[in-house]
């Protein structure tokens, strides 16, 4: 039993290469589209999935890399109620700080804190190398996940686009066979409508 059904799923799934000589050449065309489109989709989107994940993690690596923390000091309180976002309630607030950068010079800015902290408290900032305040760069973990998951996307995107444009091929082929069959038809049709 279990042979028979392993023969019969072997013969569906190889029809379109099986020899038929009422095989036209338009049905050896499609099986090339659908061969080429399953190779493309499942090699190319593997690949295009790596290469967007790897370039990914090397941006936010080198993000990370061109940023440090440095410690700065509040110069006034903090709002003691975080603002309402579009997201929902934010976790930090906007206050005001003075750092020094590394070349020496103090700097004054905005920058995240959590709320209600009081006038001269230490706070964190990341700097960049010029100095500027700069959101903090995601964790390697995070990254990593960040990065996976575009990877996931690109492949599943390069894989969707395969397939499309292999369904494109194959509806053209197929009108390009209505095409030839309306013409047979009216070749070898007979006359009068009788058949």
């Amino acid at each position: 039993m279990a042979g028979t059904r392993c023969a019969r799923v072997r013969r569906k799934l190889l029809w379109r290469w099986r020899r038929n000589p009422l095989r036209r050449r338009s049905d050896r065309v499609e099986t090339w589209i659908v061969l080429t489109t399953w190779i493309v989709a499942l090699a190319g989107g593997l690949l295009a999935g790596k290469a967007a994940g790897s370039a990914m993690e090397d941006d936010l690596a080198h993000r990370r890399a061109a940023v440090h923390a440095v410690s700065a000091v509040l110069t006034e309180d903090a709002d003691a109620a975080p603002a309402v976002t579009e997201d929902g309630i934010g976790a930090t607030v906007h206050a005001k700080v003075r750092w020094t950068a590394p070349d020496g010079s103090v700097h004054n800015g905005l920058a995240r804190t959590a709320p209600g902290r009081a006038k001269g408290s230490p706070v964190t900032v990341w700097i960049d190398r010029r100095g500027d305040v700069v959101r903090a760069p995601l964790a390697a973990d995070q990254a990593g996940l960040q990065s996976a998951l575009t990877g996931v996307l690109v492949a599943a995107g390069t894989g969707a686009l395969s397939f499309g444009c292999g369904r494109l091929a194959r509806l053209r082929l197929d009108r390009r066979r209505m095409r030839d069959w309306e013409s047979e038809w009216a070749r070898v049709a007979p006359s009068g409508g009788r058949t």
